[in-house]
């Protein structure tokens, strides 16, 4: 197949750039500092904030973390059945534009949440990151039908980067809300409140914008008698059978399921853990999320070049191996370390891209020529989402018996080790069958 047209590519690759500012502000920075803001106790000597939901008490960080494993629980039960729908009917378009649309409002409907409402924060919350992650699986499905196999390292790093430079533009937009209040006549929690509010414009308008340059979707049946809300998962029980005879994308995906339990939890809980465990401030935060994005722009392009010189399971190795280390120097930062928690976000930023849009890549690279591709990418996307179930509820329940958010740094490392370990085995396997010609 031939690379589509440059329009459809930026057309793809600027959605990346609608949606990660919802990665950025509300599962990165503004939204986690002022969520521990808004159930704290505005006590610096309190070392464990702790709220009340359902009659049960719970470490606040702790649920912040649960309530976002509920949402990928319920993004991992409804994948098979919205890829089922969209390959039998070929309206992946639609559902892509239904998510955005309910991400975007839960977004800005967060304008209303402060510390008289937690449970209406905290819906709204899981609805925008339902919204998110079920939009990723119709958006990355795209990949294999509009490059080709030996375009899609590129094509798939730059819907990265243009996600991180369109994130920092409304970040740093954001940002002089929250510094500068008093400029705009409001107070520092209304300007959390507004960037919220600016974030779902932000996501819905450039969404469409993008929407209007994607193809259509194919069906990939035009007799289909079956039901298509059990089909979805038929379809992933076809395609675990499928990988029987697919050793390299069955062991990579493994490898995948468990380096990945490590990649998005860091990402997800690292800003309550800057906040709560080393007592960083929240502008400090702000700006270290900030030079993650940056520097994570040069970073999802060197990888990607790596990866044409080294091959991409020696690169995801190497990635990975990384992340071990970085998980050990998250461990043993020092309470008040502002600056070496900026040298962590640097080393994070650079390698956090490289390695989502690598393993997006690696995996489009295995997929069998198939007009199925959503529901390929159903299968990956569930693995995902497991994962980061698993992750989160680890992070969330060993903080919460330990009473230390560190002490769950030590069960990433593991997730991290497995997945170089799965990853060595599947590049080996990858090897014998280039040798044999397969």
């Amino acid at each position: 197949m031939q690379t589509a047209p440059k329009k459809v590519i930026n057309g793809w690759a600027m959605y990346d750039w609608a949606n990660s500012v919802y990665n950025l502000v509300i599962t990165s920075t503004i939204f986690p500092a002022y969520y521990e803001a808004v159930t704290g106790d505005d006590n610096a000597a309190t070392t464990v904030d702790s709220v009340t939901l359902f009659g049960r008490t719970f470490v606040n960080t702790a649920l912040y973390n649960y309530a976002l494993g509920v949402a990928f629980v319920i993004v991992a039960l409804m994948s098979p059945v919205l890829s089922s729908i969209a390959d039998y009917k070929g309206n992946k378009k639609s559902f892509l534009f239904f998510f955005c649309t309910m991400g975007s409002i839960a977004c800005s409907a967060l304008y209303f949440y402060d510390s008289s409402n937690l449970l209406y924060g905290l819906l709204c919350m899981i609805i925008a990151c339902v919204g998110f992650w079920s939009s990723l699986v119709f958006y990355n499905s795209y990949l294999p039908e509009i490059a080709a196999p030996e375009d899609q390292d590129r094509v798939s790093a730059r819907g990265f980067v243009m996600g991180y430079i369109g994130s920092v533009i409304l970040q740093i937009i954001c940002f002089v809300f929250v510094l500068k209040p008093t400029l705009f006549g409001i107070t520092t929690g209304k300007a959390s409140q507004l960037s919220f509010l600016l974030v779902g414009v932000w996501w819905w308008g450039f969404g469409q914008w993008a929407l209007r340059r994607l193809p259509k979707g194919k069906p990939a049946t035009k007799n289909h008698s079956g039901n298509v809300f059990t089909g979805g998962y038929k379809e992933l029980h076809k395609v675990w059978k499928l990988l029987t005879h697919m050793p390299v994308l069955k062991r990579f995906l493994v490898a995948f399921f468990f380096y990945n339990m490590g990649v998005q939890t860091v990402m997800l809980a690292a800003t309550l853990y800057g906040k709560s465990e080393l007592n960083i401030p929240t502008t400090n935060l702000i700006i270290a999320i900030l030079i993650i994005q940056l520097v994570a722009i040069p970073g999802a392009f060197t990888i990607a070049k790596l990866s044409k010189k080294l091959g991409n399971f020696t690169t995801l190795m190497i990635t990975v191996s990384i992340w071990v280390v970085m998980c050990i120097m998250g461990y043993l930062l020092p309470r008040d370390g502002i600056i070496q928690f900026y040298a962590l976000a640097t080393c994070v930023g650079f390698i956090m891209g490289g390695i989502q849009s690598l393993s997006r890549s690696t995996y489009a690279k295995l997929m069998p020529d198939t007009p199925d591709t959503t529901s390929y990418f159903s299968f990956y996307d569930v693995a995902e989402k497991i994962a980061i179930v698993i992750g989160m509820f680890s992070f969330g329940f060993i903080n919460e018996i330990t009473g230390s958010q560190r002490n769950s740094i030590l069960v990433l490392i593991v997730f991290f080790v497995i997945g170089f370990i799965l990853l060595g085995i599947a590049a080996k396997a990858n090897k014998l069958h280039a040798t044999k010609g397969e």
